[in-house]
């Protein structure tokens, strides 16, 4: 309770009427300002919240950018290159020889050449720069994997089996090696022999599946990320014709197809793991053959006693190292073939 001395020393003031409406004016709590962006805009959102959509744009922005102009990224894949072929057909200036395919071997270039796998030699294995010995151990035999099956395997040769040489090549070039199975084309990029050496099974029959071959192997860098390996072969193949049967007088029917096969291989680290490779070049010189020929899907030798249709104007010698000058045709040169006057060995 209060008492009587409190009561009167209160002052008490009771407010005018105008005092009163001019008190309703002024808010008990304070609003805060809306900016002049909120207001324009009608977001409402605070400055502070801008700039950090701001800086997250922009960072998202730089991340995009470095991403396409990074130095550092992974190179492409360079395996995907197609392969490109070309081929020069060699054709005789006069008759083929016939005889058996061990006297004709006897009196050739290739008397001193190995038979089938055990002509395809691999250099001594040294490392390089960038790839380890087992590396280039690795590259150097499924070369030769490649060089046999392709050039040696009779089921390949007799046009009966494919899938051994596909499954060594990269998966990027099987389709166009599939399309130049389903649809050769002699155009550099699509001919089915510039993969692999086949003969048309109707035409052409082998005397001896052991086929000549001497040649060399040789590896190199195509880069940090990358080995190249180069094939070099003469094959010699003893042939016959196919309805000539098997009896004695077929036997002395054969005669001799030489080719000389350049290939230049490429490998990155993942057809090192998977023992696969992709073939970046053919070039081929075969003989004896009529110029005329379409080479694209099989080859057709002249066989004994048969003679060309055409010649070219220099002669080309498939033994002999070194590119051939001869862009459409060439004349197989007499030393290529078998003679009687060559020394046996």
């Amino acid at each position: 309770m209060f008492d009587e001395s409190f009561i009167k020393a209160a002052r008490l003031q009771e407010f005018s009427a105008q005092e009163r409406l001019d008190d309703e004016e002024h808010a008990a709590v304070r609003s805060r300002p809306v900016s002049a962006l909120g207001r324009r805009t009608g977001l409402g959102f605070s400055r502070q919240g801008l700039v950090l959509v701001l800086l997250i744009v922009l960072a998202f922005g730089t991340a995009i950018y470095m991403g396409i102009r990074n130095p550092y990224q992974t190179p492409p894949k360079l395996g995907s290159e197609p392969m490109r072929s070309e081929m020069l057909p060699l054709a005789p200036r006069g008759m083929v020889p016939g005889a058996t395919a061990a006297d004709l071997f006897e009196h050739s270039p290739a008397a001193q050449f190995r038979a089938g796998a055990d002509g395809v030699v691999l250099p001594p294995v040294r490392r390089s720069e960038h790839f380890s010995e087992s590396q280039v151990l690795a590259a150097l035999t499924t070369a030769k994997d490649y060089v046999v099956e392709s050039s040696l395997d009779p089921n390949v040769l007799t046009g009966e089996g494919v899938r051994r040489v596909r499954l060594l090549l990269n998966t990027r070039q099987q389709e166009q090696f599939d399309h130049s199975l389903d649809s050769p084309r002699n155009d550099g990029r699509h001919a089915g022999t510039a993969w692999m050496v086949r003969f048309d099974p109707a035409r052409t029959a082998l005397a001896d599946p052991r086929v000549r071959v001497n040649g060399t192997l040789a590896v190199h860098e195509a880069g940090p990320n990358a080995l190249e390996v180069v094939a070099d072969h003469v094959f010699v193949y003893a042939v016959r014709p196919a309805d000539a049967g098997e009896g004695e007088d077929a036997k002395r029917n054969a005669s001799l197809f030489s080719v000389r096969r350049e290939m230049r291989f490429h490998f990155d680290a993942d057809d090192l793991r998977n023992h696969q490779l992709s073939v970046r070049q053919s070039s081929m010189r075969a003989g004896p053959m009529n110029c005329a020929d379409d080479p694209s899907d099989t080859l057709s030798p002249l066989l004994a006693g048969q003679r060309a249709k055409d010649a070219g104007l220099a002669g080309t010698d498939p033994y002999a190292r070194g590119r051939s000058t001869a862009s459409m045709c060439g004349l197989l040169a007499a030393s290529a073939q078998p003679s009687p006057d060559r020394p046996s060995h």
